[in-house]
């Protein structure tokens, strides 16, 4: 591995120790369970902005900075020899797959709380 990947594997450990450092309290305070479980009903999180939404826009933000350097560097002749490149390409496809599938789980987690709180019958 050249220098570019170990830098950007490195920041990729800052930005995941920042984000559970955001994440884990926030669920212990307001994510409700019932036998293990979620529960939607009285769970409120899922159904307004919080600021784990707000670091998600900024990783988001970040992760298009990185795909447009990338673009740049590929575009004026760089190739993976280039220790920039590499680390725009490693941040971009971690980052990209991440904001992805949080926004699956986002959705996910709002219907379901959505579906608890008004049964399944909106009109």
């Amino acid at each position: 591995m050249d220098t570019g990947w170990i830098v950007s594997l490195i920041v990729v450990g800052i930005w995941m120790v920042i984000i559970l450092g955001i994440m884990i309290p926030l669920e212990r305070k307001h994510i409700v369970r019932k036998n293990g479980k979620i529960d939607y009903h009285k769970t409120t999180i899922f159904l307004r902005w919080n600021v784990f939404d707000t670091l998600t826009i900024a990783l988001v933000i970040y992760t298009i900075i990185c795909v447009q350097a990338l673009n740049l560097l590929i575009s004026s002749g760089q190739t993976v020899d280039n220790v920039y490149v590499q680390f725009f390409t490693n941040q971009s496809q971690a980052w990209t797959i991440i904001a992805f599938i949080y926004l699956l789980m986002r959705l996910s987690n709002t219907l379901k709380s959505i579906r608890a709180r008004y049964g399944g019958t909106l009109e």
